[in-house]
């Protein structure tokens, strides 16, 4: 079993939280807590993984991602 790793994006709303894989489009999920949407996008990407596997499709590599910050008048 190879063992692969990618970048993810949690970030918090009204709802709870939201999950985001950007090396694997369409691959999100959510979660009430923090903890909760942790587990659940580490799922979804197993499951995104294990699909392109069987359907032949190649593994992206994880590109370089950076967080910034920035301040916007309006």
């Amino acid at each position: 079993m190879k063992t692969y790793r990618f970048t993810v994006i949690i970030e918090k709303d009204a709802e709870g939280y939201f999950a985001h894989c950007p090396e694997l489009q369409g691959c999100y999920t959510q979660g009430d807590t923090f903890e909760e949407a942790l587990t659940n996008i580490k799922d979804a990407i197993r499951l995104h993984v294990e699909d392109r596997i069987a359907s032949g499709e190649e593994i992206p590599s994880p590109e370089m991602v950076s967080v910034s910050s920035l301040e916007v008048k309006a």
